[in-house]
């Protein structure tokens, strides 16, 4: 199992950036997928999630701002960031979970400031 994010920078607050995430070694489609955040202060918090049919849920902190997508055909999954704040400052994952064991990507960084 593989998974590669890009998409990461240096954004002003208000600004917006689209992360993306790039899976293989595995059925894609048939497993859901998250985003998770990670930060010295707050930890890891998982901001988005997928389901394998399309659904999604958010971190409250997040609602109305970003919007998590995916593409079975190219095995992506992406998330769009809108509004973002200086809070927003982050390592961001995408994960995969299966039964019994979670598969990380390397994480990019996000960060919001001025």
């Amino acid at each position: 199992v593989q998974l590669v994010e890009s998409g990461g920078g240096l954004v002003q607050p208000g600004g917006s950036l689209r992360l993306s995430c790039a899976a293989s070694g595995f059925t894609f489609s048939v497993y859901g997928m998250k985003w998770v955040r990670q930060t010295p202060e707050k930890g890891r918090e998982v901001v988005a999630v997928i389901g394998s049919g399309g659904s999604t849920e958010y971190h409250v902190s997040v609602k109305g701002r970003f919007t998590i997508s995916r593409d079975n055909a190219k095995n992506m999954v992406y998330l769009q960031m809108d509004s973002l704040k200086p809070e927003d400052t982050a390592i961001y994952y995408c994960r995969a979970d299966m039964p019994g064991v979670m598969y990380w990507g390397q994480g990019t960084q996000v960060t919001v400031s001025s």
